[in-house]
């Protein structure tokens, strides 16, 4: 099985070294993309310096991941934000759940990067609500067959939401695997505008997607929900 791991980045240069960094430790074989939506940082230079192939597309994490999924080679592909940082059993992890054919893709359980009780509990709560539910964030380095994501047609590629309309579609493909082991991904959002406002602000974005308010609309208001 080859892996192609596609990390969509924009203006990430502090961040996307230690991303890439963990996925060439996690997964020394794969095809790694970084598809950058027009940084204006040093982002690009320095996904290049760690060895991962570069694209351009255009600015919108739905657009740089089918961007990035054209031009993969390989029959399983994840997508990881470029700020988070995957674990060293990643690709191993990965292939132990698609042996089983029933299994479409999958997701990792969840950590930020803070070690306070409130933060560890946030994590715990997404990847629980996660695996009930059997969905995913973009956040927890969702997977899937290649086959299975073209017959999806990839990404929508709407304003926001993309993950979340990912991963509802995916569920109706066949078994979501939700792994126990766990991606660290940033909580910068979180430190920037409060913990209890962001989650209450996410939560209240994706209920509104579900319900059927446009995504165009969505962003138009929360603006800085990622």
């Amino acid at each position: 099985m080859s892996l192609s791991v596609i990390v969509p980045m924009l203006n990430e240069e502090r961040a996307i070294g230690a991303t890439l960094d963990a996925i060439r430790g996690g997964a020394p074989g794969a095809e790694v993309i970084a598809v950058d939506g027009g940084s204006i940082d040093r982002s690009v230079k320095v996904a290049a310096t760690r060895g991962a192939r570069t694209l351009t597309a255009g600015r919108g994490r739905a657009r740089q991941m089918n961007a990035g999924a054209a031009a993969a080679q390989g029959d399983t592909l994840v997508f990881v934000h470029a700020d988070t940082v995957v674990p060293a059993t990643f690709a191993s992890d990965i292939v132990s759940a698609l042996a089983d054919p029933t299994v479409v893709g999958g997701r990792f359980d969840l950590e930020l990067d803070e070690s306070s009780f409130a933060w560890r509990l946030l994590g715990e709560l997404i990847s629980l609500r996660s695996r009930l539910m059997r969905s995913a964030t973009g956040d927890q380095a969702i997977f899937v067959r290649r086959g299975i994501f073209l017959n999806m047609g990839g990404f929508a590629e709407i304003d926001l939401c993309e993950d979340v309309d990912f991963a509802r579609r995916l569920k109706r493909r066949g078994r979501v695997a939700c792994l126990r082991s766990r991606v660290i991904t940033s909580a910068r959002r979180w430190r920037r505008d409060g913990l209890l406002c962001t989650v209450l602000k996410m939560w209240l974005v994706k209920s509104l997607f579900l319900a059927g308010v446009s995504p165009t609309r969505l962003r138009r208001y929360y603006s800085d929900i990622r």
